[in-house]
């Protein structure tokens, strides 16, 4: 009670008003009213009670005082205030301008108008200028200038405004050139910390790329170089495109309705579109069934089709605004040669001649030509070139799939794939500029079409882009993949590939199915030869084959690595596959193609080849194995028990006959035969090289029930992230458990100390009587609640392979991932009384994919229909009963 008595009756007042005011334009919001127009009204409301409040100080003054203050004081509105598009719970920019010399002055006015703005309750960002304080504040601080390039007087002495406003758009005029950089680079860093490209799967529909941001940086920009700021005037001065404007109209309308829309939703200022968010969205505009697609994919499309309209068209303005050297067309001659009467190419850039750019609005063959030079001179293309491209290609006609390509235009696009040195660059222009769907005319279905899922971070296309420009970067790389990239002679092959892999999603069937069948449709035209069109074919419709193969299987099976050279069938396939593969898995999201996964597939990549390199994949096999076991067989040279070691490595499964050198190996199993029946030893060994711990646990298999879940529990418990398992039976009841994985706790290699509890932990494990469920202490590097409520989104399927292993039925768990998920999984196997021999772990983002190898205690496969329907049924209660956090 004292509280408000204390705040000013016209605060009280506007305070109702305030909450009336929004409620009315919720129900208005609700009712399909556009944004702009609710954003409109909502301004209105806020300028009214600003001005009311306004008024209120200068009745409060002594009456004397009161026309003085009407002549010096005008309360200025600026950024969204300004511009009129106030989203119900943004912060209200207002400027207190006046033309009092003496601060103390004046103080008093402006505190008391500064105190009635902040006991509204809104967030209020003001400050009190005289006109020269407010212009050097601007011609300072990019966040000023911007911010008052779009002010209007709302309140007071108008003449005071339109003074300052004409100082300020001269003095933005005469420093336009050091003005602009600033600019951009504002922006720039905001977009670097929410979301530097526009297909973000949560972006922020302010601040991310191609949000309103960047719409407002279109009139920022226009201010400072043109002296305008309203994209309708910056279009009738021919500075923008009569179809950008009608683009950036379109957008700023989604988006606006948007941002209220999760204002009103969350009843504060909420700009994240979050995954959540998404979904609530998409039920809320009932969406009609669109077969392949989600609603809340169709809706996402359409968010990322506007935020691309804007990011191209940013772009394009600002290269327009950017200043030119003043002498260039005096230079210009001398600096740069004519090729072939229709490009003029330069130091940094390649440009058209205007008999070239007459030829290039007609005729896509042309733009396809200076594509492929660009290319092959290594430069960039000017912006006015790209301009012109824009606008022709606006007005062709979709292309017909069915139809063959011009031989001349099929002979450009393919020279342009053979080159990687600025490839990735001029596809994605390609690709901005509607080009490319024009060559291939599947694209467009990807284009902006999200996959709803934790384990892609951006849209079909974005991440198609980000895979071919990741390939391009090998040419440099000094590893492994570098060397296999450079000696790939068809790389227009590889790189076709990679742009088709994923045109098949988005449908009901198959992605790798409908791939093939568009590799093949796009071989034909573009007039590859056959075995051109069937090397696309393959590696399309096989471009998850080694990332499953490496991540979900054991490329220690002989049986596994055979099947897979015999399916690759040459080493030239092999290598695109393999440099195909870790584009793919890098184009995923930050982070997913890790050490780990990438000497992964190296291993495979080198074990393949090998195989591919003999004339019978098998019999080298073979011969590998008994030369690898003689190897061992004759480390064992200076040990007692030579016997018992030999029936040992005679049963070793090849996960372990390979784990390590020789003398490692046999090291291991010596360890193993000193060990008592209700002993249990663990040992730990680093690899620097895949950032990985291994580590191993020796015991016999009588010791206790449940050996792997509590293993696992055991590790989970101590915060050790499991990347890969191997669970090894081996002669007279010894077991050979391996692990590796990643220590939560720690960023590279875990001290001696942190390993050695580690082992005692997995050691307690098995030979303490009764320990009880373990516990899963959590730190604040995990995720948030918040984060793991959306994962409820997500499926968890449990599917079955009993064709890949010919001993074992292999079980795949797709889950979200959260603490004490494998624990869970590998107890509800033991209590269906499945034995497990192998273990992969894969994790994706927020995604896990966990594979087992089981058979049942006798050793069988499992069959039985029903017997896989009872365990799925058991892993799916199971994980459905874990906290969500």
């Amino acid at each position: 009670m004292p509280t408000t008595l204390r705040i000013h009756p016209a605060v009280v007042e506007a305070r109702e008003k305030l909450a009336k005011g929004r409620e009315k334009l919720r129900k208005q919001h609700n009712s399909g009213t556009p944004g702009v127009q609710v954003c409109a009204h909502f301004t209105d409301l806020l300028e009214g009670m600003v001005v009311e409040l306004f008024n209120a100080v200068i009745a409060d003054a002594p009456e004397d005082q009161r026309e003085k203050i009407k002549q010096h004081f005008c309360v200025v509105a600026h950024s969204g205030f300004g511009r009129r598009e106030m989203a119900p719970y943004s912060d209200v920019d207002v400027m207190l301008l006046h033309s009092i010399r003496s601060e103390e002055a004046a103080l008093p006015i402006i505190r008391q108008f500064s105190q009635h703005l902040y006991d509204l309750g809104l967030d209020v960002g003001f400050s009190a200028r005289t006109v020269s304080q407010a212009i050097s504040m601007a011609m300072q601080d990019t966040t000023v200038l911007t911010s008052l390039s779009e002010s209007r007087c709302i309140a007071g002495n108008a003449e005071l405004f339109e003074r300052f406003d004409n100082q300020f758009r001269w003095y933005v005029k005469r420093r336009w050139k050091k003005l602009l950089p600033g600019i951009e680079n504002a922006r720039r860093e905001e977009r670097t910390e929410f979301g530097e490209t526009v297909f973000l799967l949560e972006p922020n529909v302010k601040r991310s790329r191609g949000g309103l941001r960047d719409i407002q940086l279109v009139r920022w920009l226009g201010f400072c170089r043109f002296g305008e700021s309203e994209p309708k005037l910056l279009e009738q001065a021919g500075h923008l495109l009569k179809d950008d404007l009608k683009k950036l109209r379109a957008a700023r309308d989604f988006l606006l309705w948007l941002r209220n829309d999760l204002h009103f939703s969350q009843g504060k200022a909420a700009d994240l579109l979050d995954k959540t968010e998404q979904l609530r969205l998409a039920e809320l505009q009932n969406r009609p069934p669109q077969e392949g697609l989600l609603p809340v994919e169709q809706f996402m499309r359409e968010y990322f089709q506007h935020t691309s309209n804007v990011r191209e068209i940013v772009n394009s303005f600002a290269e327009l605004c950017r200043p030119q050297f003043p002498l260039w067309w005096l230079l210009e001659p001398l600096l740069t040669h004519q090729f072939e009467g229709d490009f003029r190419v330069g130091p940094r850039t390649i440009k058209c001649t205007k008999q070239g750019l007459a030829k290039m609005r007609r005729d896509l063959g042309e733009v396809l030509r200076l594509v492929d030079l660009a290319n092959l001179y290594n430069k960039r293309i000017d912006h006015g070139t790209w301009r012109t491209i824009r606008e022709a290609v606006s007005q062709m006609p979709p292309a017909d799939p069915s139809e063959p390509l011009r031989e001349d235009i099929s002979k450009l696009f393919l020279s342009l794939l053979s080159q990687p040195a600025r490839l990735g660059e001029l596809l994605r222009r390609l690709h901005e500029l509607r080009v490319l769907e024009q060559i291939i005319p599947a694209v467009s279905h990807t284009r902006s079409l999200l996959q709803f899922n934790a384990y892609h971070r951006y849209t079909v296309d974005e991440h198609t882009l980000r895979a071919v420009e990741y390939l391009t970067k090998l040419k440099d790389d000094r590893g492994v993949p570098g060397e296999v990239y450079r000696g790939i002679k068809q790389k227009r092959v590889l790189h076709l590939a990679m742009l088709l892999h994923d045109l098949g999603k988005g449908y009901v069937e198959d992605h790798s199915e409908v791939g093939r069948r568009l590799a093949e449709q796009t071989g034909h035209r573009l007039g590859l030869s056959k075995d051109e069109t069937e090397a696309t074919m393959l590696l399309v419709h096989k471009h998850l084959r080694m990332s499953h193969l490496a991540q979900q299987h054991d490329i220690s099976d002989d049986e596994v690595v055979v099947q897979f050279a015999v399916e690759v069938g040459s080493p030239e396939l092999l290598q695109m596959l393999y440099v195909l593969t870790l584009a793919d898995l890098a184009a995923v999201g930050p982070g997913v193609l890790n050490d780990w996964k990438k000497e992964l597939l190296t291993d495979l990549y080198h074990h393949t080849l090998r195989l591919l390199s003999s004339e019978s994949p098998a019999t080298a096999m073979t011969a590998r194995r008994r030369a690898r076991m003689d190897e061992l067989l004759a480390a064992t040279a200076n040990f007692s028990d030579r016997a018992w070691l030999k029936k040992q490595i005679e049963v070793l499964p090849s996960s372990s006959l390979y784990a390590g050198n020789a003398a490692e190996v046999v090291s291991q199993l010596e360890r193993l035969r000193k060990l008592s029946p209700s002993d249990a030893v663990a040992w730990s060994k680093y690899q620097a090289e895949r950032n990985v711990v291994e580590y191993a646990v020796g015991t016999y298999d009588q010791i206790t029930p449940g050996i792997f879940h509590k293993l696992t529990g055991a590790l989970s418990s101590q915060r050790q992230q499991i990347l890969s398992a191997e669970i090894n039976t081996l002669a007279d009841g010894l077991v050979l458990d391996r692990f590796y994985v990643q220590d939560r706790d720690y960023s590279g290699a875990p001290p001696e100390n942190r390993r050695q509890e580690v082992c005692r932990a997995l050691e307690q494990a098995l030979t303490t009587a009764s320990q009880g469920e373990p516990t899963f202490r959590r730190t604040w590097q995990d995720r948030s609640q918040a984060t793991d409520s959306r994962a409820q989104h997500l499926p968890t399927r449990v599917s079955f392979d009993n064709n890949t292993a010919e001993r074992f039925t292999i079980v795949a768990v797709f889950a979200y991932d959260r603490m004490g998920l494998l624990y869970t999984i590998t107890r509800a196997l033991f209590e269906l009384e499945l034995s497990v021999s192998i273990a992969k772990i894969g994790t994706h983002l927020d995604q896990v994919v966990d594979v087992f190898y089981v058979t049942t205690l006798g050793g069988a496969k499992i069959v039985d229909e029903k017997r896989l329907e009872e365990i799925r049924a058991k892993l799916l209660a199971a994980i459905e009963s874990m906290p969500a956090a």
